[in-house]
């Protein structure tokens, strides 16, 4: 066997064809989604954009319809996108997908990632004090190393 015959078949494009952003409301998230229209625009990539819905929180202990609410959340983050998108359709063209996961953050962007066959994620950091205990989802995927991510402030 040869050199080149040991090495693992690339996709063979010249940069990333599917940019992960990961959203949920927040100024950073939004922040990182557009970063990462930019991203995509600029290497003519399709931008994913993910909602991670949570299964699991204080709320369904109580009896709260916590998957009305991530539903909510998720309609309400679509629309803001779409007038985005529609504001600024004379000045640049992405092309998107809005994609929505279950589960925690971490896990529901691995996922995404996986499944999208993304080549880059980008993500806003974090605005939780309790991360600095635990490690935010910014940090664990770069630890993950397994796509180049962005962490956008």
């Amino acid at each position: 066997m040869t050199e080149q015959q040991r090495h693992q078949f690339e996709r063979g494009t010249d940069g990333p064809k599917v940019i992960v952003a990961g959203i949920d409301g927040s100024d950073s998230s939004m922040r990182a989604a557009a970063y990462a229209a930019g991203l995509a625009r600029r290497q003519n990539a399709t931008l994913a954009l993910v909602y991670v819905q949570p299964v699991m929180s204080a709320g369904v202990a109580l009896g709260a319809p916590v998957g009305d609410v991530t539903g909510e959340v998720a309609e309400s983050l679509v629309h803001e996108i779409r007038e985005a998108t529609e504001r600024l359709k004379d000045i640049w063209n992405v092309r998107w997908e809005f994609h929505t996961f279950h589960g925690d953050p971490y896990n529901g962007l691995v996922s995404a990632a996986d499944d999208l066959k993304a080549d880059a994620v980008v993500v806003g950091a974090s605005e939780s004090a309790g991360h600095r205990f635990i490690g935010s989802v910014a940090v664990r995927l770069v630890k993950a190393g397994r796509w180049p991510v962005t962490v956008v402030p």
